[in-house]
């Protein structure tokens, strides 16, 4: 996969609508935003896609970032719905958020923005579990980076994992895009699981089912562009973008693991 700079599967897809041996996808308009849905089959798809075989959902937020009326839970509904698409869970499944980057650069900030947002309720089930029946219990935790910590992402949740046995595994982190028009503008999930760093060539450990034997979704937003030369180019107002998509992912993975919670209630639990 050595050449591809970009983490977007739709920006692997063939300009001109084409179809490419392995892959399937589709595009369709949702509650005034656009999804496009990328299977990937097999490993000639695999190859071709430069993406691991699985499926991959991105959302077009434009008119959530031009602040159209009802937005944001429009863009929340149709997240959480994505979310349970690729992450099916029973009633008594728990789940690990793992907020991935480094909160001290704000384009590497919207793993560690979700985190901060997204509801802990492990603990209160444990504590308190008639109160909190109809919540499941998540864990959240935000994992740094290598050059802060010294240990890898995946080693630390491994680790996470094996003291609190999740169901599944959610990732969050910032990705690389190959056009700047993506950047900050579309939401991609995807059942394979991520290698941090790998859209800017700074490849870490795997974080997939096969390396953490559970589920793994991974949810990302690009927010930079390699300009090549060793640059790195994201948007002027990358501080707003990053705040603004790490509450709307975080606000939508709390909508899908609880059954039956409105965007007025988690406003209400996270102030």
């Amino acid at each position: 996969m050595v050449g591809c700079r970009t983490d977007l599967a739709t920006e692997e897809l063939p300009q001109n609508g084409g179809e490419l041996p392995g892959v399937m996808s589709r595009q369709y308009d949702r509650d005034g935003f656009s999804v496009t849905d990328v299977q990937v089959l097999d490993e000639q798809g695999s190859s071709i896609l430069c993406k691991p075989i699985g499926r991959y959902l991105t959302v077009d937020l434009d008119s959530f970032f031009r602040r159209e009326e009802d937005s944001f839970p429009r863009a929340v509904e149709l997240l959480a719905d994505c979310v349970r698409q690729l992450l099916p869970l029973g009633a008594e499944d728990s789940i690990l958020v793992a907020g991935l980057g480094n909160p001290a650069i704000t384009p590497d900030a919207v793993g560690p923005e979700t985190a901060a947002v997204t509801l802990a309720t492990r603990h209160l089930k444990q504590q308190m579990p008639e109160d909190f029946a109809l919540f499941r219990p998540v864990s959240v935790c935000q994992t740094g980076v290598l050059g802060t910590t010294g240990i890898e992402s995946s080693h630390l949740i491994r680790a996470i994992a094996g003291a609190v046995s999740p169901s599944a595994i959610v990732v969050i982190d910032a990705l690389a895009a190959r056009s700047s028009e993506k950047l900050c503008r579309t939401v991609q999930l995807t059942d394979t699981g991520i290698i941090p760093g790998s859209g800017v060539g700074n490849d870490r450990a795997e974080l997939s089912p096969q390396n953490l034997g559970v589920p793994v979704l991974a949810v990302g937003v690009p927010t930079v562009v390699d300009a090549g030369g060793g640059l790195i180019v994201t948007p002027r107002d990358i501080d707003k973008y990053v705040k603004d998509a790490g509450k709307l992912i975080a606000y939508a993975l709390n909508m899908s693991f609880h059954k039956g919670l409105t965007v007025s209630d988690i406003d209400m639990f996270v102030g």
